[in-house]
């Protein structure tokens, strides 16, 4: 049983989501950056030649898209719970709608469709340019509950932020 969060304001869920995502190598690697929490969760992954799958054709890899809509939509189940959390992936469908292009960053954002006890249900998008899709995803998510999360979870997401010298 966990406790719920008190009322929290955009900046700091959107530093606790930065925070997330920033705790995720691969994410931290690439430079993904949360640009919104509400009304849905946005983020950017800033155009760099390691996204590219095709370099003669100059298209990004599908697994770049799968990986951020992985991260898309489990971060926004993160803000969306009564209390943090963890929630691994149960399982991910991505629609491939047209692959994306070198030179331009990618935007995506997500949502949770249903909370219920046991699944978070959600849905996300990614784009290059906002009126054409380049992917959609569908993702379940476990939720494991206050007993199966490390304690200190919510403390270290929602931490004041240290000072800048």
């Amino acid at each position: 049983m966990g406790h719920a969060i008190e009322e929290r304001s955009e900046a700091q869920w959107r530093l606790a989501m930065t925070r997330f995502v920033g705790a995720v190598p691969h994410a931290r690697a690439l430079g993904l950056e949360v640009t919104a929490v509400s009304p849905r969760l946005r983020m950017r992954l800033p155009w760099q030649a390691d996204l590219l799958g095709d370099a003669r054709r100059g298209l990004v890899h599908g697994g770049v898209l799968t990986m951020l809509l992985d991260t898309l939509c489990g971060s926004a189940v993160l803000r969306e719970l009564p209390a943090p959390e963890v929630c691994p992936t149960l399982d991910l469908r991505v629609d491939h709608f047209r692959p994306g292009v070198a030179g331009q960053d990618l935007w995506g954002e997500a949502w949770v469709v249903r909370l219920s006890e046991a699944v978070a249900f959600t849905e996300g998008l990614i784009w290059q340019t906002p009126e054409r899709p380049l992917a959609r995803g569908i993702g379940n998510f476990a939720r494991l509950g206050a007993r199966n999360t490390p304690p200190g979870f919510a403390e270290a997401l929602f931490a004041d932020p240290e000072p800048t010298p």
